[in-house]
C-alpha cells in the first residue's frame, strides 16, 4: 500500500478487517469524553440586543462591540451583580458582544445557571448602554440643547438677512449692488455651514441614545459543549486517530509483498507460491502470552492492508501447486533429499502449508518441520538435512526479519535452498478445503524443535 493512492476501499477494508479495535477504541473515547464532562460544570449561554439609532458605518459598529466587552463595562458589571468571588476579570471570559445586521449589537453571557446568564447579560447591556452615552456627552444633554437652538435662532436670522438685501439690491451695475451681491454670497455660506453643524449635532445625539430591546431570554440548554458533545466527540476523535495511525503505519510499511522481494530479502530463489484454504485454524493457547491473546482478541494479529483473499479452485489445482513445488525442489537438491522447513512462529498459514508440502512429499523427500522465533531466531544444528527450505505468508515478515532468519540459518550450516510463499485463498462453500491424501503418510511428524534462544 505504500505506493497506493487512499482509497475508500481502502478505508472500507480497513474498517471491516478492525471493527474489533476501532469497536473498543470508540468505546474508549467515549468514556474519556464523559470523564471530561465531570470536570467541566454544565454552561448556559443567552444574550441581549442592544440597537443603535440613526446612519453606522461597519467600523463604528465594530468599535461599538468591542467597547461593550472592555474592562471598563465589565467592571461596572461585576460591581453591579456582586456576584461572591467573582470580578470583572473572571466575567470577562464569560461575555461576548457581535455587531448584527440591522446597527444591533448582540451581548452575550454565560454562566453556570440560566438565571445568572440571563442576568450577566442584562447587566453587561445595561452598563454598555450607560458607559456609551457618557462617552457621546449624552449626560449633557442641556448643553447640548442649548448650542442646538442657537444654531437655530442663527439659521433664521441668516435668513432675515438673506431677504432684506435681496428686497434693497440695485438690479442696476452700480458699486453698491455688487458689494450687495457679495455679502449675500458670504451669508448664504455661512448659512450652509450653521446648517451642517446643526446635522451633526443631531446626528451625536441621536446615536447616544442606544436602547436596550428588552431582556436577555432565559436559556432552555446547555450551551456547547454538552455531555453528549463531549461524549460523541471523544469517540470520533478515537476513531479518526486510529484510522490515521493505520494509514500512516501503512504508508511506512516496507514489508516485501511479492514472491521475488521476500526471495531477494532472504539471499534465495522462489520455488513457487501455494494455496492455504482460509477457515479460520482452531485456537493454540500455549506458548501465546497475554498481548497475543489480546490481538487475537481485537483482530490486529492479522495485517489488515493485504488484498482480500481470492476463492480457490477445485482441490485438485491446489495439489498440483505443491506438487510443482516439489519438482523444482528435487531439480535443486542432491540425493538424498532431506530438508529443514523453516516457519516462522505465529505465521499460521505458512504452518498449515509446511503440513501440505510434507504430506504432499510422502516418502520422496524427507522433511523436518521447525518454527523458528522471528525475535530471536534460533535454526536447529544442521543432522542430515541438505538443506533449509523457508516458507512464509506474503507479507507477514519484513526485511529485516527475513534476514534475521536467513542469518540464523547460516550460523545453523543450512543453506537456503528455496523460498515457498503460502497466499491466503477462500475455499469453495459447495466442497470442503483441500486436505492431506489419506493413503500417504508424512515422512516426518511436525515438530517444534527451536522455539526462542539467540541466533
Amino acid at each position: 500500500m505504500s505506493d497506493d493512492t487512499i482509497r475508500l476501499v481502502t478505508i472500507g477494508r480497513m474498517l471491516r478487517r478492525r471493527r474489533r479495535l476501532f469497536a473498543v477504541l470508540a468505546v474508549v473515547g467515549a468514556l474519556v469524553g464523559y470523564g471530561a464532562s465531570l470536570l467541566f460544570p454544565p454552561r448556559y449561554t443567552t444574550s441581549a440586543s442592544v440597537l443603535l439609532p440613526g446612519q453606522w458605518e461597519q467600523r463604528e459598529l465594530l468599535t461599538q462591540a468591542e467597547i461593550a466587552t472592555s474592562s471598563e463595562v465589565v467592571d461596572r458589571a461585576a460591581a453591579a451583580l456582586h456576584w461572591s468571588g467573582v470580578d470583572g476579570i473572571d466575567l470577562r471570559e464569560q461575555v461576548g458582544a457581535k455587531a448584527t445586521d440591522g446597527n444591533i449589537i448582540k451581548i452575550s453571557g454565560t454562566a453556570d445557571s440560566p438565571g445568572r446568564a440571563q442576568r450577566l447579560s442584562d447587566e453587561v447591556a445595561q452598563q454598555f448602554v450607560s458607559f456609551a452615552a457618557r462617552i457621546a456627552g449624552d449626560n449633557a444633554g442641556s448643553d447640548a440643547a442649548t448650542e442646538s437652538e442657537a444654531l437655530r435662532q442663527q439659521v433664521v436670522r441668516t435668513n432675515r438677512r438673506i431677504t432684506d438685501l435681496a428686497d434693497s439690491a440695485d438690479p442696476g451695475r452700480t458699486v453698491e449692488s455688487v458689494q450687495a451681491r457679495t455679502e449675500l454670497a458670504k451669508l448664504r455660506t455661512t448659512l450652509a455651514d450653521a446648517m451642517n453643524k446643526l446635522e451633526q449635532a443631531d446626528g451625536a445625539t441621536g446615536k447616544a441614545n442606544l436602547v436596550v430591546m428588552g431582556p436577555a431570554a432565559r436559556p432552555t440548554g446547555e450551551a456547547p459543549p454538552t455531555r453528549v458533545h463531549l461524549v460523541v466527540g471523544g469517540a470520533l476523535l478515537f476513531l479518526l486517530l486510529a484510522v490515521v495511525g493505520h494509514l500512516v503505519t501503512a504508508r511506512m510499511n516496507r514489508r516485501p509483498r511479492t514472491g521475488r522481494e521476500i526471495a531477494g530479502a532472504l539471499g534465495s530463489a522462489l520455488l513457487g507460491t501455494v494455496d492455504v484454504p482460509g477457515e479460520r485454524p482452531a485456537p493454540r493457547p500455549e506458548g501465546r502470552g497475554r498481548g497475543a491473546r489480546i490481538g487475537g482478541l481485537l483482530g490486529i494479529d492479522t495485517p489488515w492492508d493485504t488484498p482480500p483473499p481470492q476463492t480457490s479452485g477445485d482441490e485438485e489445482g491446489g495439489r498440483i501447486r505443491y506438487r510443482r513445488v516439489l519438482a523444482r525442489l528435487r531439480d535443486r537438491l542432491p540425493a538424498p533429499r532431506r530438508l529443514l522447513v523453516v516457519v516462522p512462529d505465529g505465521d499460521e498459514t505458512a504452518r498449515r502449508a509446511a503440513r501440505q508440502l510434507v504430506a504432499e512429499a510422502g516418502s520422496d523427500a524427507l522433511l523436518r518441520v521447525a518454527e523458528v522465533s522471528v525475535e530471536r531466531p534460533m535454526v536447529p544444528d544442521r543432522d542430515a538435512e541438505s538443506g533449509a527450505l523457508v516458507v512464509l505468508g506474503a507479507g507477514s515478515r519484513t526485511a529485516g526479519e527475513l534476514a534475521g532468519i536467513a542469518e540464523a540459518c547460516a550460523d545453523a550450516g543450512h543453506e537456503v535452498v528455496g523460498v515457498v510463499v503460502a497466499t491466503t485463498v477462500l475455499a469453495p462453500r459447495t466442497r470442503a478445503a483441500a486436505r492431506p491424501p489419506r493413503h500417504t503418510a508424512p515422512a516426518v511428524a511436525v515438530g517444534d524443535d527451536a522455539r526462542g534462544g539467540s541466533a
